[in-house]
């Protein structure tokens, strides 16, 4: 299974959809099988853009009073035997495992978040994964620009995960860091 990963969209109010970004966020996501978004739309737009692709979820962002049957505080999923939680807000995302297990109320594989626009992918003791996919639209807090995207590609036995920079906006440089990892069953990273 293919998941894009997005979060901290942030889309002002005259762009509806990531559309105004070009034809990069369209593009990455035409080939997933499903969208989790990990807050801070800023409106249901951008999760009705995500759906045209692919199924969506979504964690409710601080900035997100918005109700809509897509949102929940934390999302917890299982696929292929993996356990995903999503949660907008995981500051500091330093802390051990066992304490941002806490934010999800039970021990998961993959732990998936925004709030900082800064894009995370790391492999944590006892073989977590936490990603941050950053932002697609502002990374690193800057004014609206192309940025970063997550991406998570799923089997019984791994996971692949990826933090894709979505290109450069003119006049405007795309700070993001592109990343990957794997993470296997019952088998040391790498």
């Amino acid at each position: 299974m293919r998941i894009g990963v997005l979060t901290d969209t942030h889309l002002p109010a005259l762009a509806k959809s990531l559309d105004a970004l070009g034809p990069a966020p369209a593009e990455f996501f035409s080939n997933v099988d499903m969208i989790l978004h990990s807050g801070d739309l800023t409106g249901n737009s951008v999760l009705d853009w995500c759906e045209q692709f692919a199924p969506v979820l979504c964690s409710t962002g601080n900035n997100d009073p918005i109700p809509d049957h897509r949102h929940e505080e934390i999302q917890i999923l299982d696929v292929e035997g993996w356990r995903i939680g999503m949660i907008h807000d995981l500051t500091p995302e330093e802390r051990p495992v066992e304490l941002l297990y806490k934010a999800f109320h039970t021990p998961v594989d993959i732990m998936i978040c925004g709030h900082t626009h800064y894009e995370r992918l790391q492999l944590r003791e006892e073989n977590v994964m936490l990603m941050n996919s950053g932002s697609p639209s502002f990374p690193w807090q800057k004014e609206l620009r192309l940025g970063t995207v997550g991406l998570l590609e799923i089997t019984k036995d791994s996971v692949h995960a990826e933090i894709v920079r979505l290109g450069e906006t003119e006049g405007r440089p795309n700070p993001g860091q592109a990343m990957s990892l794997n993470m296997f069953r019952d088998r040391p990273a790498g």
